[in-house]
């Protein structure tokens, strides 16, 4: 479905991504862990079209995709960002309408409103709210709401959990299996990585720009190495 060859990523003088490669086959859940600065969201924006790269390749249901992220996301791709960047003055409905401006089907966008509301019913009751008073749980789901609106075939979710109470880092992570549920695909980037590896089918363990190790969840993290660096916390 989505598959990434031998990426090279510079940022002025810095080799951000080094020959990265990973595939995700549809309807999985893959993860990808690393610490801060290891290149997880240079990876996302690269696939979004959002930043160039120097080498390789990116090809989704075998076309190769190029830097325009509205055609990327007509394509079937949609990215929700680190760190949420709702429309702060806008009300959540025009929010969640933002997610569909590329789309012109009037009965398809009324129908993902209604999916958008059973799965975060939170937002219906604040459908008229101004988006930049929600709390920041509230935000997260109406960034990934806005998502659902672009009728992807595959989320890239960027730190979803980012700044979240326990609690509710527990309700996003039972949201992400919905939308699985819902037949999208998901490729994942997490700094908590114990709660990642609990729900993805494959990871990806990115180090300083370049891929340390790959596998299934499961196995990842009951790699040793990988639980020293990564899983010290459950929570």
């Amino acid at each position: 479905m989505l598959k990434v060859d031998n990426l090279q990523v510079y940022y002025g003088g810095i080799h951000a991504l080094r020959g990265v490669s990973i595939e995700v086959n549809k309807g999985e859940i893959v993860s990808i862990i690393g610490s801060n600065g290891a290149g997880k969201s240079t990876l996302l924006n690269s696939i979004s079209g959002f930043l160039k790269y120097k080498e390789g390749e990116i090809s989704y249901n075998g076309n190769k995709l190029g830097n325009n992220p509205s055609k990327i996301v007509k394509m079937g791709i949609c990215q929700v960002p680190e760190g949420r960047l709702v429309f702060a003055n806008l009300t959540v409905r025009d929010n969640l309408f933002m997610g569909a401006y590329l789309r012109n089907d009037k009965n398809g966008i009324n129908e993902d409103f209604e999916k958008v509301y059973q799965l975060f019913p939170r937002l219906k009751e604040r459908e008229n709210q101004i988006a930049g008073t929600l709390s920041g749980g509230e935000q997260q789901m109406l960034a990934m709401g806005r998502g659902l609106m672009s009728s992807p075939e595959i989320m890239l979710l960027d730190e979803p959990s980012l700044g979240l109470a326990p609690l509710l880092v527990q309700t996003v992570f039972e949201i992400i299996i919905n939308i699985r549920k819902m037949g999208k695909t998901i490729l994942l980037v997490e700094q908590n990585a114990y709660k990642a590896l609990s729900i993805a089918d494959r990871a990806y363990v990115l180090e300083q720009g370049k891929i340390s190790a790959s596998g299934l969840a499961k196995d990842i993290a009951e790699n040793p190495k990988i639980q020293e660096a990564y899983l010290g916390s459950k929570k």
